[in-house]
């Protein structure tokens, strides 16, 4: 009989590896004789004994199944990157586990929707938690519903807080010209806000943030405890409390588009592609020009192109 407080196994696993490691790893499948299947933008996909392994022309690899766990220590591990990492996170990011704040936000690049900054704080307790239910590998997969799922697990974690903090598209459209039309600075304003929020309910002594900017803009409109320390680093999604931050942020981008999607009767898109200028143009035609700064970021080159207004000139 298992014991109950044996960890469960890892079924998912997410890495970036090199362009060798890439290669060596897709030599090793087809040396093994794995089954070769197609999957869009992958470089290559291999079944395996309970195992699925997905080389993304990204540089991502997916492993997935029963499997899992002996395919990474024993093959990805052991043979391709040569470095022990899955089960090693306390020894190699002793940082993640300590009480800190994550930032991170959503919808920046997106017509349709609001902007939205997230913070999050929470402690060891709770990053173990999260790591044993795939929440770091949970961020990456293109679901909706496991985004929102994802976010009522971390809110209802014991002893943390999630902030989540936007501005209907009116203001949002207001605030973008009175911060001279500097998207950095209005979400260095909301990233503080929230950030400031999140520390009323729990103290912590720092945070990190999923750095937009080389300058220190979110610690210029910070008013919290003048000794907290606010670091910020590229692709900070690693640390799993930043990881919860983001996806806390895209919960509620989703749940807000909901809500324009059901005004506007059908789902509006996300991005601000070809196929999303168009809708912003069925918008106009149903609910008139006046009514689209309701709905989309009206600083986008595309929201110019929808109302069929010259675009102006970036500022050098």
């Amino acid at each position: 009989m298992l014991d109950s407080d044996e960890p469960k196994k890892k079924t998912l696993y997410t890495i970036t590896l090199s362009d060798t490691e890439m290669a060596a790893l897709q030599r090793w499948c087809d040396k093994h004789l794995f089954l070769a299947y197609e999957v869009a933008y992958a470089r290559f996909a291999f079944k395996g004994d309970d195992v699925n392994i997905v080389g993304y022309q990204s540089g991502k690899l997916v492993v997935q199944g029963k499997k899992t766990e002996d395919f990474v220590h024993y093959v990805l591990e052991s043979e391709i990157t040569k470095t022990p990492q899955m089960g090693y996170e306390q020894v190699l990011h002793p940082e993640w586990f300590e009480a800190h704040a994550g930032l991170d936000e959503s919808g920046k690049g997106d017509l349709f929707g609001p902007l939205v900054s997230a913070c999050v704080i929470a402690d060891e307790d709770a990053v173990n938690l999260w790591l044993e239910k795939g929440l770091k590998e949970s961020k990456r997969i293109g679901s909706d519903n496991i985004a929102l799922g994802m976010d009522k697990m971390i809110r209802e974690t014991e002893g943390v807080v999630a902030i989540s903090f936007y501005l209907g598209m009116e203001k949002y459209n207001e605030l973008y010209q009175r911060f001279h039309s500097n998207l950095n600075h209005l979400l260095a304003w909301m990233h503080a806000r929230a950030l400031e929020e999140a520390l009323k309910k729990r103290s912590v002594p720092w945070g990190m943030l999923d750095q937009f900017t080389k300058q220190p803009l979110v610690q210029r409109y910070f008013k919290g405890p003048s000794d907290f320390d606010l670091r910020m680093q590229t692709k900070a999604e690693a640390d799993p409390v930043v990881a919860a931050a983001s996806i806390v942020a895209r919960a509620e981008y989703i749940r807000q588009m909901r809500k324009l999607s059901k005004i506007f009767g059908e789902a509006l898109l996300k991005g601000a592609s070809a196929q999303v200028k168009e809708q912003g143009r069925a918008v106009v035609a149903k609910l008139g020009k006046e009514a689209f700064g309701q709905f989309a970021k009206l600083h986008f080159k595309t929201a110019y192109e929808v109302l069929g207004l010259p675009v102006p000139e970036k500022e050098k």
